[in-house]
């Protein structure tokens, strides 16, 4: 077996303290023996959800000998809210115990640079690997494997069961309902998403009139896994994000059918066609829909982009977005999203909520009216790292990470300020954003009810029926930025090494082109003299531009690994990705090399 280098793993500490064990709080002595793995999330982000899923399968089968801990690292301010904490891990069927590090202490101890991370603990307390990013539990499947035989030989291996204690649960009609929608008879269809179910209630908002699904995570004709989206057709059935089985599915409320139009249950990866068949193509995380100009239109979370589903012909495409994450307007292949999760049709536009933007944008067709030329604009938000709350001018004003969009009567549109757990509007008609309504508990959704806006409180496990005020909420205006330290780095050159190490048993296949994709930029722009674009090699030089003091290096990578077996004429093959935001102050003490690692130990 080769050899590893060999640190020692630092302490868990988070001032949130520890879930789901029971009360007792853990340290990696009690975990002595065991083979150890963080997982450094934040329950905003569409990559940590897939890592989750990603673990599963992985968690049951090692039950005995591994131990997942999730180390919940927050990127916006709601997210240091222990409540919400509490929340995320149960709204998302979180089995394993979870640590709540507001203050990023434990991230800062094991020199985190991005969500989602993962480190490998081997049952003598030391580090073995770490992999950013998704699409790494094969790799991890394989190093616990050796791990396994190693300290099983040793005598270093611990089995029995784990420190993880289920929450009770609790009794409620709704639990983390995600999106809702009004069915022509004046009930209300509700994706009850923690109970992987889809539920009418009454005209009221309360009375359950049924159930749609088994409740069991599951992509069978009585099944959902995490649903969220829902869009009325015009044929009066319902359109369905099946989120985590990567699916769009159509439910018939009046004969209680439920047929799957898109998707094949797998998740999409780079490389992946992008178009086709809508049965054969593979989606990811669609998280909102909505039927507008003869197409349904899919918020594509998971890959931050919009595609679109023609019942017409039963195809399916990229709509916008390339993919990268960010905010970029213009046309619509060139744009970048960052996880929309809410759409909404008025008239020739098609409003996005673009949630980890914390922005309002919209898409419409281009000036020259070509067959698909649409392009994309940006009503409110400024990009990956600002918000907040604060409302007037729509240039300056903020969102916290919202998650739905509402078309109001008047040309308006009510914003689902998810994080500020308050109902906002946009107005284009005079460019001001105000605030309607606060203390909404997460607010993800919202439908118009004749005069009143019915707004899905997420979080308190209900609908709530608001009268739409005539005047504005008057909020103290607050304003954020993403808080992580800064990397100190040299003038001048500074060297970008993202570390991947392929797999025992796997090589980086390059018989058909280059099997590696590395994309630099920088906020601001002008941070960058030389170094920024598209490449092949994970390794650059980038030129800081003279004067500059600050700014964020924005790195995404991706690295297909494939097994290393000579005879297999069509080896199996595996896509490793991530982004990293990394904050960075320029000193002349600073570093002259910044190290990524998407997947091993970097050496230097």
């Amino acid at each position: 077996m080769a050899s590893r280098a060999r640190v020692r793993a630092p302490e868990l500490i988070g001032k949130g303290g520890w879930l789901n064990t029971g009360g007792n709080d853990l340290t990696l002595t009690d975990l002595r023996g065991r083979i150890v793995i963080l997982d450094f999330w934040t329950f905003c982000c569409v990559n940590c959800l897939h890592v989750l899923d990603e673990l599963r399968e992985l968690e049951e089968r090692h039950r005995d000998s591994v131990v997942i801990i999730g180390v919940h690292s927050p990127k916006f301010v709601h997210e240091a809210d222990h409540q919400a904490v509490v929340d995320a891990v149960e709204r998302y069927g979180v089995e394993h115990p979870v640590l709540d590090d507001p203050e990023l202490a434990t991230w800062k101890q094991y020199a985190v640079r991005a969500w989602p991370t993962l480190v490998v603990i081997d049952p003598e307390g030391y580090v073995v690997a770490q992999h950013a990013g998704e699409g790494h539990a094969h790799a991890i499947e394989a190093l616990v494997e050796e791990l396994i035989a190693e300290h099983g030989a040793k005598g270093t291996l611990r089995r029995g069961d784990g420190p993880y204690v289920p929450p009770e649960p609790v009794a409620t009609d709704l639990r983390f309902p995600g999106k809702a929608v009004r069915l022509p008879g004046g009930t209300f269809l509700v994706s009850d998403t923690t109970r992987h179910q889809l539920v009418e209630l009454a005209a009221d908002g309360e009375e359950v009139l049924r159930r749609i699904g088994s409740g069991e995570r599951g992509l069978g004709p009585d099944s959902f896994n995490e649903p969220q989206g829902l869009a009325l057709l015009p044929d009066g059935t319902v359109a369905v994000a099946d989120t985590v089985n990567h699916a769009v599915r159509v439910f018939d409320p009046a004969t209680g059918t439920l047929e799957t139009v898109a998707g094949t249950g797998k998740q999409w990866w780079q490389g992946s066609p992008t178009a086709g068949p809508a049965r054969e193509v593979d989606l990811s995380s669609p998280w909102d829909l909505a039927w507008w100009q003869d197409r349904l239109w899919i918020a594509m979370a998971g890959v931050h982009q919009i595609w679109a589903y023609d019942p017409a012909d039963g195809t399916v495409a990229v709509a916008a977005g390339t993919t990268n994450e960010g905010l970029v307007d213009g046309p619509a292949a060139e744009a970048w999203f960052a996880q929309p999760s809410g759409l909404a049709a008025a008239g020739d536009r098609l409003w996005i909520a673009d949630s980890e933007t914390s922005a309002v944008r919209w898409i419409e067709r281009a000036a020259d009216d070509a067959a698909d030329g649409y392009v994309i604009r940006t009503a409110v938000g400024t990009g990956l790292f600002d918000f907040g709350h604060r409302d007037g001018a729509a240039e300056q004003a903020l969102l916290q990470h919202p998650l739905g969009v509402t078309a109001l009567p008047d040309g308006s549109v009510a914003v689902a300020d998810t994080y500020n757990h308050a109902l906002r509007r946009y107005d284009p008609a005079s460019g001001e954003v105000t605030t309607l309504a606060t203390d909404l508990r997460e607010p993800s959704a919202a439908v118009l009810a004749d005069d009143d806006i019915v707004v899905v409180e997420s979080a308190r496990h209900r609908l709530t029926r608001l009268r739409l005020p005539e005047e504005a909420v008057r909020v103290e205006s607050v304003a954020h930025r993403t808080q992580r330290a800064a990397t100190d780095i040299a003038p001048g050159t500074l060297r970008l090494d993202v570390v991947f190490q392929a797999p025992a048993g796997q090589k980086l296949d390059t018989r058909y082109g280059p099997s590696t994709r590395l994309l630099v930029s920088a906020t601001p722009p002008e941070l960058l003299a030389d170094g920024a674009g598209a490449g092949t090699d994970l390794a650059r030089d980038l030129v800081l531009a003279d004067g500059a003091s600050e700014g964020v290096l924005h790195v995404s990578a991706m690295a297909a690994s494939c097994d290393d077996a000579p005879d297999v004429e069509y080896p199996a093959c595996h896509v490793h990705q991530q982004d990293w935001g990394v904050p960075v102050r320029i000193t002349r003490d600073g570093a002259a090399r910044l190290g990524l690692v998407l997947a091993g130990l970097d050496a230097e």
